[in-house]
């Protein structure tokens, strides 16, 4: 009876060491979610980004991104908020910030907790949602700046799929939606046709603020028909939000070089020209490399889980209670 009460109580602890050592490994492997910005244009692009209210912020909130840079940005746990990109920006001789398209009004490089002012294109977020999903999208319900595409790497699930805008709409805009750069010469941006009439069936409030009540206009058939992966008007839910469980986004401007506006001056105010590879069409729509590479989660971490947990259940017997209660603690 001794010894079975000893083997018991052996059994006892080994249950309670695996407990602990599968939550230990399972939490330390947790990682945040990374976003990687990269900026494809021929021409310097600012982005910003707002958190939402309640969730812990990035740790920036605006920056310069030069043409062929990419800067990667680590996301907590269940972080939700947008990412824009602000264009034709300069300092006054006041040292003031500010940009055509996309500015956020704080007169600084840094948003500090302001959105864009419309229109632009916008990419949005909101990180281990429902069911433990990422819901994210890319919207022109406040209007089109730039072209952008947002790819997740690594995620998994049926709806786990790049969305975006790579085409450039700025050319194509209707002249009634236009924003022209300051000499007039070009157009900058496209505005919502909620922005530019302030009419409450283009922009679902009043009595048109249901989903029965709101439909598509002939305005936003424009961004869909260019852009159908991305929101065109606030009840645009079944074609364009898209989820993913595990994954890291890249957010890129200008993924191909047919969205590229033309030369634009950069920060010294030279003109400037690149070109980027081509990327592959799939049914006439530009599809992002990354896009068609999903894999699935490593099983790395589970492996080596295991496998120590073998390797503990091979020396167990030999381990004294005393060296036992050490590895508890130090767990």
């Amino acid at each position: 009876m001794v010894f079975l009460a000893n083997f018991m109580a052996q059994l006892t602890f080994i249950a309670s060491i695996f407990v602990l050592i599968l939550s230990h490994s399972v939490i330390s492997g947790v990682q945040a979610t990374t976003f990687t910005v990269v900026n494809k244009c021929d021409y310097v692009v600012w982005p910003g980004i707002l958190t939402n209210a309640g969730v812990p912020p990035l740790p920036t909130t605006g920056f310069t991104l030069q043409r062929g840079e990419t800067k990667t940005i680590a996301a907590p746990t269940s972080w939700g908020g947008r990412f824009w990109g602000r264009t034709h920006c300069s300092q006054d001789s006041t040292g003031k910030f500010s940009c055509l398209t996309g500015d956020c009004g704080s007169g600084k490089f840094e948003c500090s907790g302001n959105g864009a002012t419309p229109p632009a294109t916008l990419a949005e977020f909101t990180l281990d949602g429902a069911g433990g999903l990422d819901f994210f999208d890319v919207s022109l319900v406040d209007g089109y700046n730039v072209p952008m595409l947002v790819v997740p790497q690594g995620g998994t699930g049926p709806n786990c799929t790049y969305t975006g805008c790579a085409v450039d709409l700025n050319d194509s805009c209707p002249s009634d939606l236009r924003v022209m750069s300051a000499d007039g010469g070009d157009g900058v941006a496209c505005k919502s046709a909620c922005e530019a009439f302030r009419q409450p069936q283009y922009c679902c409030n009043g009595a048109y603020a249901t989903p029965d009540t709101c439909k598509p206009s002939s305005y936003s058939k424009i961004f869909k028909t260019a852009c159908p992966l991305a929101y065109s008007y606030a009840y645009d839910d079944k074609t364009s939000t898209f989820t993913c469980a595990n994954a890291d986004y890249t957010i890129t401007f200008c993924p191909s070089p047919n969205t590229s506006q033309k030369s634009s001056k950069g920060e010294n105010g030279e003109p400037t020209t690149t070109t980027t590879p081509t990327s592959p069409l799939i049914n006439s729509t530009m599809v992002y490399e990354g896009a068609l590479n999903e894999n699935a989660a490593s099983p790395s971490t589970c492996t080596h889980v295991f496998v120590g947990i073998t390797l503990f259940m091979a020396f167990w017997w030999s381990w004294p209670i005393s060296l036992t209660s050490s590895i508890l603690e130090a767990i």
